[in-house]
């Protein structure tokens, strides 16, 4: 970069992007605590909310974490979860009798942990009612959250939250309607037990700001986005049988499809 278009940039984009290049090339190791504000204004001779604003350009790309009373740290690069195609087979529930979740975070040597929060009757969003092709102002659902958590030898971490919508009429009176606890397979061997085993499922996926629920149940860092994805189920008969919402942070999890391409 020349030196006229050097100077012509904000003394906080330069601050940052020296720091930036530093963190990308290791010489700013994670877990390492930058110098302080005051610090950084006297190396670059500016003001100390000059040093703040390219403090925070750095925390909103996500590659530094400020901790109240600590300082402000070169974020830990966590392990990338990968949530692919191949986690619905019916053979893969009664091989391993793990629910999909579970499954692939085993596959992966994570340990998985899920609480279930709140099992209710409700009437479903219109876009839930929509895809389970229910008038909605006549349907109930009941609607299931659950909140994933990953742990391996550096400790444990909300990864995402899924909130699953089943149609009354497939729900009512058993398990699903009823209970955190869904027993060996978890929640698809008990919707095959009830007659709709899934064949096929369609996922519609965006990125977007997390809410400030989303932002501090999962532990968000400032600047990190999160996947949203709508799940469909649908059953060997071809109709949708439950929706869930999921909603991931984009640091912590990817998604791997492998697909064939139809003539």
């Amino acid at each position: 970069m020349d030196e006229d278009t050097d100077r012509s940039r904000l003394p906080s984009r330069r601050i940052a992007d020296e720091l930036r290049a530093a963190i990308v090339s290791g010489e700013l190791g994670e877990g390492e605590r930058l110098v302080s504000e005051r610090e950084l204004a006297r190396r670059y001779g500016t003001a100390r909310n000059t040093a703040r604003e390219a403090v925070r350009i750095l925390t909103e790309e996500g590659l530094v974490d400020p901790q109240h009373g600590r300082g402000v740290f070169v974020r830990r690069r966590r392990r990338l979860l990968r949530f692919g195609g191949e986690r619905y087979p019916r053979r893969l529930r009664q091989e391993t009798e793990l629910s999909p979740y579970r499954a692939e975070l085993a596959k992966q040597g994570l340990t998985p942990r899920v609480d279930c929060v709140s099992i209710e009757r409700v009437t479903p969003p219109s876009d839930i009612a929509e895809r389970l092709g229910l008038p909605q102002e006549d349907s109930a659902v009941v609607r299931r959250e659950n909140w994933y958590y990953a742990g391996d030898d550096s400790g444990e971490e909300p990864v995402r939250v899924g909130i699953t919508y089943i149609p009354w009429g497939i729900a009512a009176g058993g398990v699903l309607a009823t209970s955190a606890r869904l027993g060996n397979g978890s929640l698809y061997a008990r919707f095959e037990e009830l007659g709709h085993r899934i064949s096929r499922s369609r996922e519609e996926i965006t990125a977007r700001m997390p809410t400030p629920r989303e932002a501090k149940g999962l532990r968000v860092p400032g600047g990190v986005p999160v996947i949203d994805i709508l799940h469909t189920g649908i059953d060997q008969e071809g109709r949708p049988f439950e929706v869930t919402r999921f909603v991931m942070r984009a640091d912590l999890g990817g998604l791997d499809y492998d697909m064939p391409v139809e003539d």
